[in-house]
């Protein structure tokens, strides 16, 4: 059987006020959803483990069977990879925002008003040479961003400029050990640039005219050399593809080798067009064995602390499974979790599992019916995200004995 996961990003809550007590997930109206837990099994999965706070990166990573405390180097070059950029061994890249800045430098908005037009124009004069380092640096999705740093000398042995709050100035670039001094030295220097060059882009001068957040300032974190991944086809004898529209996970994806089946016009906030992407993949589903899919709006709500959007968005997902995921049902093996628990209540992530539900023809019913975190307690499912792929592969019959 083929098989098909996928993952809301976000997906786990907390009871929210707002929702008389009920976790979004509780709240939505889902009736597929219902209708596959009814068909199959559900549970809990911990992305990593028990008491560990997942990122995006790293738990899509152990889902896909790679032990981010083997392979995890920083999220910087995932996003950069997701964008587009090809990168070369020794390159060390950042995860970057283009953000808002005040005339006293102070970050009144570290999304920019999560800008969506003229991205790549604003990019584009951020590429340039400072002493004998090149530096790389691509738009992404809305305000997401990747900056690379390409030349001798360069490591990730350096701070993060972004105060990740408002109200405050970036930080200051500073070496963290004895050899990330030049790297440093090469980021503030960047940084300073960047503000000029910035703010006389005819898209912030327009953006001021209108009254819009400026994209004047580059925020970025998480530096990581480029890991080296094993083919994911080699590593299980399948072929597989993917369908995301956010940086982070497409890079993931390209970096372990999985094909790119995401349609065009697709996003990764609340305004996607869900069944777009369940529809590109049940397509892919005839080229290959194994597809992810990754649907970002369900974080973005939890961020936001909307629990209503983030059960607006859900209900949208289980619509757009209608005449797509439930029509191919009988032979693909079909599993939809979360990558992570975001919880309107705190607007972060946390380590709180997450909800997974498993269908495929002829499998056990553990007769709960519902899909939510409170039910997911009675379910037959109790998995760490290092276990997901043998679970999916051994449903599918696609895994070997282990013995004689």
């Amino acid at each position: 059987m083929k098989i098909l996961l996928i993952i809301s990003d976000g997906l786990g809550d907390r009871p929210f006020s707002g929702l008389n007590g009920k976790t979004s997930l509780e709240a939505a109206n889902k009736p597929n959803l219902n209708t596959l837990a009814k068909e199959g099994m559900i549970g809990l999965i911990d992305p990593i483990a028990p008491g560990v706070i997942p990122g995006s990166d790293t738990s899509h990573l152990n889902y896909l069977g790679y032990d981010p405390f083997k392979y995890y180097t920083g999220r910087g070059p995932f996003e950069a990879m997701g964008t587009g950029l090809t990168l070369r061994g020794g390159d060390v890249a950042f995860r970057a925002n283009f953000a808002t800045v005040d005339d006293d430098g102070v970050v009144t908005d570290r999304r920019a008003g999560r800008i969506r037009e003229g991205t790549s124009e604003l990019a584009k004069p951020l590429n340039m040479r400072i002493e004998d380092v090149e530096i790389l640096f691509k738009e992404g999705t809305e305000h997401r961003a990747a900056l690379v740093l390409r030349g001798e000398g360069i490591t990730t042995n350096v701070s993060d400029n972004d105060p990740h709050s408002e109200n405050l100035k970036p930080k200051e670039i500073v070496a963290t050990a004895e050899d990330g001094k030049k790297t440093a030295r090469i980021l503030n220097e960047f940084y300073k640039r960047s503000l000029k060059i910035l703010k006389e882009q005819p898209v912030n001068l327009k953006r001021k005219s209108e009254g819009l957040k400026e994209a004047n300032a580059i925020l970025f974190r998480g530096g990581g050399s480029v890991p080296r991944l094993p083919s994911f086809n080699e590593k299980y004898s399948i072929k597989g593809g993917y369908v995301a529209a956010v940086a982070l996970v497409s890079g993931i994806c390209r970096l372990v080798g999985l094909k790119d089946f995401t349609p065009s016009g697709v996003t990764g906030s609340t305004d996607t067009n869900v069944k777009a992407k369940f529809e590109s993949a049940i397509k892919a589903l005839n080229e290959v064995d194994f597809v992810l899919v990754n649907v970002k709006g369900t974080d973005i709500a939890g961020h936001d602390g909307s629990g209503v959007e983030k059960r607006d968005f859900i209900e949208k997902i289980d619509a757009a499974m209608s005449e797509t995921v439930m029509k191919v049902k009988e032979n693909t093996v079909i599993c939809f979790t979360g990558d992570h628990s975001t919880p309107a209540s705190v607007k972060e992530h946390t380590s709180d599992p997450v909800p997974i539900l498993l269908r495929y023809p002829g499998c056990r019913k553990d007769g709960v019916g519902k899909f939510d975190e409170i039910s997911a307690k009675d379910g037959y499912l109790r998995l760490r995200g290092s276990d997901l792929m043998n679970v999916l592969l051994s449903s599918a019959n696609l895994a070997e004995k282990y013995g004689a």
